[in-house]
């Protein structure tokens, strides 16, 4: 085999449209790149026609978004908020900066989302909200989440930051919760370089998004007409991004379906390419459920335990594939472990210590993605003999 010493496919590669220099050219002659311009808004409108969410506001990343939904939930000192522990940070530091008790829950066995069937057993009468993740772009059983929130008064956030263009039975992932967001980094399937969206599904929550999302001020009412002066009126932060980035978003809006093409074909590639492998009882390949799609945001195998995974990962980078695993169970994290409340999460540190994600973006050549296979095939092979 030729060993190479040099990374030659990386984890990951942005992808152009070839439209985004001309579009934020446009933005620059126009001469309004601040927050809410023209692009901002043919993004909007694109989102809302799309999946048909009530409304929606860029954000400067998910992480923001995320930390507008806990303002408006007036999440306070006490409240409790249900996640799972297989998750980003971000997704419980929007939470905890309000005050909130972080009630983690597991995974489901089949799949690293979060397992619907224990969420009763985890409220109070101090619980606020349940944050669903929908890991890889594949959705949670949101049959399930909503009749429990339903039967306890519960707010449901999603926090869709990978599922851009994914269905829970053929209803968009991001129109089930209260409020959603969605993340524009770079490693996501459509990109701004950094960027989010907070989706918008109850109305009761328009006006006042707008106000957290302009530092707690009234001026996107201004802007419109509707008020002769604005002024601080509400809490919040400066949230929107430029329409620079806006400029960017949309050229890679207007090409969601052709990406979506290519990054399904992508993960298909590596499915049957590995799908003997599995066979084997060597690795275990990602379960979808019938109620959901694939957006081929991430493609991950499941390694027997954590030092098999880290002797994969090192024999790909010798040679010359970045391969990485995910998240650290934030019930162990260096920050939540002593406020855990003990109970043990076997599917979350399973995953924890064993899912791998191999490389995956719209310009990964079917020639590499052969290569990578065969590669994690050669491991296995040798690792018996």
């Amino acid at each position: 085999m030729n060993i190479q010493t040099k990374t030659t496919i990386p984890f990951n590669k942005p992808f152009s449209t070839g439209k985004e220099i001309k579009y934020i050219r446009e933005a620059l002659q126009s001469g309004k790149i601040s927050g809410d311009g023209n692009f901002t808004k043919k993004c909007n409108a694109l989102f809302k026609e799309k999946f048909g969410f009530e409304n929606v506001l860029l954000t400067t990343s998910c992480t923001d978004a995320l930390e507008m939904a806990a303002i408006l939930l007036d999440i306070k000192e006490g409240d409790e908020v249900i996640m799972p522990s297989f998750t980003f940070v971000s997704t419980a530091n929007a939470f905890v900066l309000r005050g909130a008790k972080i009630v983690f829950a597991d995974s489901n066995l089949h799949n690293p989302n979060i397992d619907a069937f224990q969420l009763e057993n985890l409220i109070t009468d101090k619980t606020k909200a349940i944050v669903v993740v929908h890991y890889s772009g594949i959705a949670c059983d949101m049959d399930k989440i909503l009749e429990i929130a339903d039967k306890y008064g519960i707010f449901v956030v999603e926090d869709a930051a990978q599922a851009i263009n994914s269905f829970y039975k053929n209803k968009p992932l991001g129109s089930f919760g209260c409020l959603a967001t969605f993340s524009f980094h770079e490693t996501k399937n459509i990109s701004s370089g950094e960027g989010g969206m907070l989706a918008i599904n109850n109305k009761k929550f328009i006006n006042r998004a707008e106000i957290i999302r302009e530092k707690g001020t009234n001026r996107s009412s201004f802007f419109r007409g509707e008020i002769n002066k604005y002024s601080w009126v509400d809490i919040g932060s400066s949230f929107l991004p430029s329409d620079i980035t806006a400029a960017f978003l949309l050229a890679q809006l207007e090409s969601l379906d052709t990406i979506q093409q290519k990054r399904n074909l992508i993960w298909k590639t590596y499915y049957q390419e590995l799908i003997s492998l599995e066979a084997s009882g060597a690795i275990i390949l990602p379960k979808i459920d019938d109620f959901a799609t694939n957006n081929g945001h991430i493609f991950y195998i499941l390694c027997a335990h954590e030092e098999e995974r880290s002797a994969l990962i090192s024999f790909l980078k010798i040679n010359g594939i970045m391969a990485t695993f995910h998240y650290l169970s934030l019930h162990k994290s260096q920050f939540y472990a002593t406020k855990h409340d003990g109970r043990l999460l076997p599917n979350s540190d399973r995953y924890s210590d064993s899912l791998l994600r191999l490389p995956l973006y719209c310009t990964l050549q079917k020639k590499q993605i052969l290569f990578i296979c065969k590669l994690i095939r050669d491991f296995y092979k040798n690792k018996k003999m």
